[in-house]
């Protein structure tokens, strides 16, 4: 096994003892902290490290723009690291795995859309037999929005709005919303054009709504260590993150949604984890 050289706290540095998870092809540190990739074929993916940690989940009563599901804000506790995706699944990796392209607007750089979440979970299964020991999911709800925030508590990680106006400002450089895309090319972005978040994740905010594991649910007052609600077999799962067909109001960190887990739509995607046990 290869050796990283580290220089990250190791209190949080999930390789400080100078090795990788077998499944990785490549991986080492930059300004943003912790990656390693992957490759199917010739698709390479990588994925940033989400060290463990509390955060306010959900929005205050004074942010501009907000629904009332997005509170109360209360705090939430992750106790595992876990690794992210730093953009959502490509078209590219997609037919990697699959072998063929759902999509409606087809390039291999732009997300992979029109995926209902019962075929995320096939893709889920499908690439996690092709590379043992990889163990991917779709994240929580929790555990998207953290890595959304990456360290922040602003309406976006580019900061806070106090009209509408402020609200497309502070999302120009970070996110495709309706905002951001001229009627020629209205439509799902190629991935990495935008600026990314501290923690090195791409599109969070924008581009195509995000899938999580979770199912929708009300949230409480009370502080929660790694919540999770179980979706019921038929019942609705959130999507998270916002789209580029989507307003500036939607493109928020704390916007949550829910659709039956068969929906198909042509700005929603996904981006898969892999919360750290080896």
């Amino acid at each position: 096994m290869a050796v990283l050289e580290s220089i990250v706290d190791a209190s949080f540095h999930p390789l400080a003892d100078g090795t990788a998870p077998e499944w990785a092809t490549a991986w080492g540190e930059d300004a943003f902290g912790v990656w390693v990739e992957f490759s199917v074929g010739a698709v390479t993916q990588r994925m940033r490290w989400c060290p463990p940690g509390t955060f306010p989940m959900g929005s205050p009563k004074t942010e501009f723009g907000r629904y009332g599901d997005e509170g109360p804000q209360h705090s939430v506790t992750l106790t595992s690291g876990y690794w992210m995706f730093d953009t959502p699944c490509t078209q590219a990796l997609w037919v990697a795995v699959m072998g063929e392209n759902p999509s409606k607007h087809q390039a291999d750089d732009c997300p992979v859309e029109s995926v209902s979440w019962n075929d995320c979970q096939a893709f889920i299964e499908t690439i996690n037999a092709r590379i043992p020991a990889l163990e991917l999911s779709l994240p929580t709800e929790a555990q998207w929005e953290y890595a959304c925030r990456a360290g922040t508590q602003t309406a976006t990680y580019a900061g806070d709005a106090r009209n509408e106006e402020e609200l497309v400002a502070a999302l120009e450089d970070i996110a495709w919303f309706d905002g951001t895309i001229p009627d020629s090319r209205f439509h799902v972005q190629p991935v990495k054009l935008k600026r990314p978040n501290a923690w090195g994740l791409y599109d969070t905010l924008g581009n195509v709504d995000e899938w999580c594991s979770t199912g929708g649910f009300d949230y409480q007052p009370e502080v929660e260590v790694d919540p999770f609600a179980e979706p019921e077999a038929r019942g609705d799962r959130v999507i998270r993150g916002g789209s580029w067909v989507g307003s500036a109001r939607f493109v928020r960190a704390a916007f949550r949604f829910w659709f039956e887990p068969g929906v198909r739509i042509d700005n929603l995607g996904f981006r898969a984890a892999r919360v750290q046990r080896s």
